[in-house]
């Protein structure tokens, strides 16, 4: 029996477990379903809130940030945060495949 050959490519396999990361923790999960909910929102309102410390809630969209899954914009002082939906589509339809759902 001839077994299988699996080429993986490294690079892709990082990126994919950084997001798979970013989206596997509750609370960020709760700060995403925020963020959606107003579209575009500041760091502020988010920590506020969802009556979490500023520090957390930062470290916490850094990780969402570096996995491409927010978008920030500044406006003066003030980041404002918003979902990057086609970066989500494309993980839901890749899990979806892998699943064969």
């Amino acid at each position: 029996m001839r077994k299988a050959k699996v080429k993986i490519n490294s690079e892709k396999l990082q990126e994919s477990s950084e997001i798979l990361r970013a989206l596997a923790h509750p609370l960020r999960m709760k700060i995403l379903e925020f963020i959606d909910r107003h579209k575009t929102i500041n760091v502020n309102k988010i920590y506020n809130t969802l009556k979490l410390e500023q520090s957390i809630t930062s470290q916490h969209l850094r990780i969402l940030r570096l996995a491409g899954i927010v978008i920030t914009e500044r406006d003066g002082k003030f980041i404002h945060y918003s979902i990057d939906y086609a970066k989500v589509d494309n993980v839901l339809k890749a899990i979806n495949s892998f699943l064969k759902i």
